[in-house]
């Protein structure tokens, strides 16, 4: 089990991640509030799965863009996420399309951020391709 650490430092006004270059403002009107990156995070570390899984299934690939949308459940105190949907746009081959389709599948199993999420948030991942 390997400890990683992160600084939190109140800024000015809002809290701050700190990062070597500048910090990062973790509120919704200066920057990305906690919950978006949350889903952030998890858009990425599924990006970088799913690219993973793609190189190791040798499927030649280009990825674009990753879009990220989450549903807050407004029925709850906290307004908790109740769903992170991603769509990963990437170039592949015709011939190999239904091949990264299948790929989708070991992306939550394999991604440490999901599996690090409440059980009842519901994550979906589809792929359009170019």
């Amino acid at each position: 089990m390997s400890k990683h650490e992160l600084t939190i430092v109140k800024g000015s006004e809002k809290f701050e991640l700190a990062a070597p270059d500048k910090n990062w403002v973790l509120a919704y009107e200066e920057g990305y509030s906690p919950v978006q990156m949350l889903a952030s995070a998890a858009g990425a570390c599924g990006g970088y799965v799913y690219s993973s899984i793609l190189e190791n299934s040798k499927i030649p690939f280009e990825f674009k863009k990753i879009e990220v949308s989450y549903v807050r459940d407004e029925t709850k105190k906290a307004e908790p996420l109740s769903e992170i949907t991603m769509v990963f746009h990437v170039v592949v081959a015709l011939e190999y399309q239904e091949r990264a389709t299948k790929c989708l599948r070991l992306v939550n199993s394999n991604c440490p951020v999901i599996q690090s999420l409440d059980p009842t948030i519901q994550v979906v991942e589809t792929v359009e391709f170019s």
